[in-house]
């Protein structure tokens, strides 16, 4: 008996025919049904006569209750589950999403042009990468039920420009995934970040000059818990318009009108750009809040303005989602602020509906957990809010990047302890190949604690690790040893050449998928060996 629905969801219907005996699927009757009832991402499988019944929310719904239905009911088909009762599920976090930008974003690993860091980078890589690289990035969140990617850079001539992009939506929609560009009002290129396109924020200037953004110091930003200096060398790329200009508004919203209209994105997440602000008289008058001004005074003070974004966001986001209901239109709320809020008259004024975005770094975080008072966020203007992560990647820390570093604990904290300050997601760097295996878990633990924030580290070892390694004893071994060289920017070499010893030895032990990941772990340490430290 052939999938029932499957022409409205291939992907689910892929996941069954490739996990479940052909001869099994014949006999059996198997219906695939979005269910608008069902929130986003939620799932209910129920028998029906002769079968069962996946029912799910729009979007990705039906692709989670067919995972659940493989794990559940194996290559058999056994559905003697169902006879208890409908199996449901769904996301303890409604917006679980991965962040990135599209030049340092490393999925495909046999390409040239790999990169590490920054956000006014040329693509290096051949024009088929970006497709390589984010079409890897879907499969790992679909399969992982991570529900949508930011991509900054998403319009960029060198990579395929709007046909690229075109098959992008297209590839992450059929898997459950959104993918949301990045804009930012007046900054990041505009809407198409770089190509001779009248969407293209150079090239608009170019021939509107008059509402160039007025910088009283040189652009960029530094962070104060990243140890080095961060260089914005000046370009097409760094350049800023006006935002108080009627213009420029007018052009942004036409601009993000043909974004929805014309690809088939998930969402868009908009901030006001973080490397300088206009002060131009107007600019400057409109600014006009102590908070704000006091921010940007300090030794690492804020090169963005939330005043920019609390006057322009609802425009965008009106226009949006006018264009497209469903998006996910993200308002970046900026850096370490959550407890200190900055033009709050403003920000009072902005739209519900949208998700209000709350980056932490490092040691904000650290405060934040403990300091924030009881049912604070439930009480605030802006819902709903989620968190996104500035820290476990390279943008944080020491010389070494956190890039490759094992971030699960950091990822399962926000998720669990954002979760209890009433949080709906998080959002987390996802530019790094899961084929470090230190990524790898940190990414499953981000995974599985924003679909249950309530699990626990011990089930999640015991579940979700474990079985990478063929056992409970060596995955907490491997996260020992991570932790580890992780923690200590020094080590005796005589340490390291313990630890790569016992790496090596694990690796000679283990199964094929197990080696993998011991081998990426004796990698770091031998690479710590040759250094010295």
């Amino acid at each position: 008996m052939p999938l029932l629905g499957d022409d409205l969801h291939p992907h689910a219907a892929r996941i069954l025919r490739e996990a479940i005996d052909p001869s099994a699927l014949e006999n059996k009757a198997i219906r695939l049904t979005t269910d608008t009832s069902l929130a986003e991402g939620h799932f209910a499988i129920e028998a029906i006569e002769g079968g069962a019944e996946i029912r799910g929310g729009p979007f990705s719904g039906v692709i989670y209750g067919a995972q659940e239905l493989v794990a559940r009911a194996g290559r058999a088909l056994d559905l003697s589950a169902l006879e208890k009762g409908a199996i449901s599920d769904g996301p303890g976090l409604a917006y679980r999403t991965f962040w990135t930008w599209d030049h340092s974003t490393n999925w495909e690993l046999s390409q040239i042009g790999q990169q590490e860091i920054g956000v006014f980078n040329p693509y290096q890589k051949p024009p088929q990468g970006f497709l390589a690289d984010y079409k890897r990035l879907v499969d790992f969140c679909s399969q992982n039920r991570i529900g949508g990617i930011v991509i900054y850079g998403f319009l960029r001539n060198s990579h395929g420009g709007i046909e690229a992009a075109h098959e992008l939506c297209r590839y992450g929609r059929e898997r459950g995934v959104r993918i949301i560009p990045g804009i930012a009002i007046g900054a990041y290129g505009g809407v198409y970040w770089e190509g001779n396109h009248r969407y293209n924020l150079s090239t608009w200037l170019k021939e509107n000059p008059q509402h160039k953004a007025q910088f009283s110091r040189d652009i960029g930003f530094q962070i104060a818990d990243l140890d080095f200096p961060l260089n914005f060398p000046h370009s097409d790329y760094t350049i800023s318009a006006c935002p108080s200009a009627p213009e420029v508004m007018d052009w942004m919203e036409e601009a993000v009108v043909w974004l929805a209209e014309t690809f088939d994105i998930g969402g868009i997440n908009i901030e006001s750009g973080d490397y300088g602000v206009c002060d131009c008289p107007r600019c400057v008058a409109r600014r006009a809040n102590d908070a704000e001004a006091a921010r940007r005074a300090q030794e690492f003070g804020d090169s963005w303005s939330h005043s920019d974004m609390a006057a322009n966001f609802p425009r965008l986001f009106r226009a949006a989602k006018k264009a497209k209901p469903d998006l996910w239109v993200y308002c970046e709320m900026q850096w370490d602020n959550l407890l200190e809020p900055v033009a709050e008259e403003a920000q009072a004024a902005l739209p519900a509906g949208a998700i209000y975005q709350h980056t932490a770094n490092r040691s904000y975080w650290k405060r934040l957990r403990e300091a924030i008072p009881d049912d604070y966020v439930d009480g605030l203007a802006t819902q709903p809010n989620v968190l996104r992560c500035q820290f476990a990647c390279q943008w944080n820390g020491d010389a070494r990047t956190e890039r490759y570093a094992l971030n699960a604990k950091s990822f399962a904290d926000m998720c669990s302890r954002g979760h209890e300050m009433g949080m709906k997601g998080l959002t987390v760097w996802g530019e790094v190949s899961a084929y470090n295996a230190a990524t790898e878990i940190s990414y499953l633990a981000f995974s599985r604690f924003g679909w249950n924030p309530e699990l626990t580290w011990d089930e999640f070892m015991s579940r979700d690790v474990a079985p990478l390694f063929g056992g409970l004893s060596q995955a907490e071994r491997f996260v020992a040893i991570a932790e580890e060289i992780d923690g200590n920017a020094d080590l005796p070499t005589e340490r390291l050449d313990a630890l790569q010893t016992e790496a090596l030895s694990a690796v000679s032990a283990a199964g094929s998928e197990a080696r993998r990941r011991w081998l990426t772990l004796a990698e770091r340490i031998t690479q710590r060996r040759y250094m010295g430290r």
